[in-house]
């Protein structure tokens, strides 16, 4: 879907689905919300990078990374 405004043309990028949307609000219930905004941007199609400072980033990209992964060994 494209849409004109003032000349300046804009594109959605991707839908957020029904998975996401739990995985989102897990992650704000959790009380994680600088990490519920990188996941909606993610989700988005966007590059967290290009909108939350580098070490903010990459803490929380540590600490909830390494965290998914242990659970996903079990």
């Amino acid at each position: 879907m494209t849409q004109n405004i003032i000349g300046y043309q804009t594109e959605m990028r991707r839908k957020i689905n029904n998975e996401q949307i739990e995985q989102i609000s897990k992650t704000i219930l959790a009380g994680k919300y600088s990490w519920a905004c990188v996941l909606i941007l993610q989700f988005a199609g966007y590059n967290p990078m290009d909108y939350i400072p580098y070490s903010t980033y990459n803490r929380n990209r540590k600490k909830n990374c390494s965290g998914e992964s242990s659970k996903q060994k079990n």
